[in-house]
């Protein structure tokens, strides 16, 4: 299989139809007028949670038919499919089905009790032995979560070098830890060599269609845009600071 570089763009036909299904269903909203305030306490005017794909069987094959697509583009040859703890695990459990693949999944951190696992799938007593696998995440937002899998499913033998992704919001920061260029963890800890990403529907095609649909006003473009290049200073400067946590 050829390197696929971080940030390449899907050959999926479908990525258009899914931005459509995503905004409608509102599995993707866009609200720069009144923000979401994320985990982290940022506020941001983008909203994403694909597990609302997951309600129609006509939406997982969307994605099931994307990520298939790019297999066959990029020759890609996995001999097992690995899903990221949780959003992940249930398309990459369809697409393991489609292809007749042994399917594992990643937790965000080792079990505190029992064998202590990370990846399930296998006994915590064996690893990989060096087959080919291909992870399968929901959304590449900074990417540390998902660099962290694919090094959890490199410590346990397995040779991972391609992530797909439903969504991605294009940050330069997640493309560099992908890259190994830049730590993906408060260790410090950088991947030795770096993973391919490609996901089914990109932000800039997310913008176009948001405005051809009139999910979005044209005006609202440039907040947007400003956004995904500023996302941790956006909300400050547009009057919207950062909500920090209760001590």
């Amino acid at each position: 299989m050829s390197f696929i570089p971080a940030g390449s763009l899907a050959l999926n036909r479908n990525a258009e139809n899914l931005a459509r299904i995503s905004l409608e269903i509102g599995a993707i909203k866009l609200r720069p007028q009144k923000p979401f305030q994320w985990a982290s306490g940022y506020m941001m005017p983008v909203y994403n949670d694909n597990r609302m794909l997951l309600g129609k069987s006509e939406h997982r094959k969307l994605i099931s038919d994307g990520f298939y697509e790019i297999i066959q583009a990029y020759n890609i040859l996995p001999d097992f499919i690995a899903g990221t703890s949780t959003a992940g695990i249930p398309h990459a459990t369809t697409l393991a089905d489609r292809m007749k693949l042994p399917l594992v999944y990643v937790r965000d951190k080792p079990k505190e009790h029992g064998m202590r696992n990370r990846i399930e799938g296998i006994d915590a007593e064996r690893d990989l032995e060096g087959r080919e696998g291909l992870l399968i995440e929901d959304l590449v937002s900074t990417g540390g979560s998902s660099v962290s899998a694919v090094q959890a499913l490199r410590d346990a033998n397995g040779n991972l070098n391609t992530c797909l992704s439903i969504f991605s919001y294009g940050f330069k920061e997640a493309e560099e830890m992908f890259a190994g260029n830049r730590p993906y963890d408060k260790e410090e800890n950088e991947l030795n060599t770096p993973c391919g990403i490609i996901s089914l529907l990109n932000y800039d095609t997310l913008l176009r269609v948001g405005v051809e649909t009139g999910k979005i006003k044209e005006d609202q473009v440039r907040l947007l845009e400003e956004w995904r290049a500023d996302p941790w200073n956006w909300g400050a400067n547009h009057g919207f600071p950062k909500v920090e946590k209760k001590k």
